[in-house]
């Protein structure tokens, strides 16, 4: 069977390359200089030509504060994007996997875990534009998977872990924020979990929406003091504080932990401890 991931140079998609080369099952790996997700007469033939019969969908325009700035273009790879995936996997009778975002409940206040059926109220316009993805993969209606995370992290790109790595290794002092709450991601746990699914065809009859991220939970200021504490990085002074000492165009989920129920029954499956998986992954960079 011939799959096809796309964004596949970002952080899910570099881990779904390690993990998918093992596979009974043809990848077909791209990123914008292979295949340009927003032409929507591209999407049709390379889903055509190679029949594919499963696409999961990496790619994203992830950059929560600039988006606010470049609305359309969000807009575009978040939501267009998707629709033209959406309608070249049905016009192949395939199954698009695609990756959302705790972003989607970013207004909601309150302190329980966030299910699958919980009403959206994204605060800015990467959520929006994500959730618009999500509706257009419904209205489109082929045959689907969508697994909403959070705080993503690896050993691949920017992302947190890297960028804390790095100031808590070099700063005597840092401030980070303990007034937002959710849970660590790393996406080698993501990309397992989705391997998976497509490799045991666990995505018979299970359309609809998922939750992933690992499990627990934590602040940035936890998470920063984890990743200090596991490199080594002892002389860095971490102090907590609060949201506003950082403004931002974008108001961020106070409290976006997601339940996981649905996903572990569903397939399954176990999810890592975020702390055992942080540490796996800060082993990996140390190599």
């Amino acid at each position: 069977m011939n799959i096809l991931v796309t964004g596949a140079n970002g952080q899910l998609g570099n881990e779904m390359r390690i993990i998918a080369k093992d596979s009974r099952d043809h990848y077909l790996f791209t990123d914008v200089a292979e295949l340009d997700i927003t032409n929507a007469e591209a999407v049709s033939r390379m889903v055509h030509d190679n029949d594919v019969k499963v696409i999961v969908n990496c790619a994203a325009y992830t950059n929560v504060d600039k988006a606010e700035d470049d609305k359309d273009f969000a807009e575009i790879l978040n939501a267009k994007a998707v629709e033209n995936l959406a309608l070249a996997i049905k016009a192949n009778d395939g199954i698009l996997i695609h990756i959302s975002t705790d972003y989607v409940f970013g207004g909601n206040h309150n302190n329980t875990p966030c299910k699958e059926n919980e009403p959206a109220n994204p605060t800015g316009v990467y959520g929006l534009t994500k959730l618009h993805g999500e509706q257009a993969i419904e209205r489109v209606g082929c045959r689907h998977i969508i697994i909403r995370t959070a705080w993503l992290y690896s050993e691949f790109g920017k992302n947190f872990v890297k960028t804390m790595l790095n100031l808590t290794s070099t700063k005597p002092q840092l401030k980070v924020v303990f007034d937002q709450v959710g849970t660590p991601t790393y996406a080698y746990d993501l990309a397992t979990v989705i391997f998976d699914i497509v490799e045991n065809r666990k995505y018979e009859g299970n359309d609809g929406i998922y939750h992933f991220s690992n499990e627990g939970v934590c602040s940035w200021f936890d998470f920063t003091k984890m990743i200090a504490e596991y490199a080594g990085n002892c002389k860095c002074d971490i102090q907590p504080c609060h949201s506003n000492e950082f403004p931002s165009k974008v108001i961020r989920p106070s409290f976006s932990v997601l339940d996981k129920t649905k996903i572990k029954e569903t397939f399954g499956i176990t999810i890592p401890y975020w702390t055992d998986s942080l540490k796996k992954c800060i082993n990996n960079l140390n190599g």
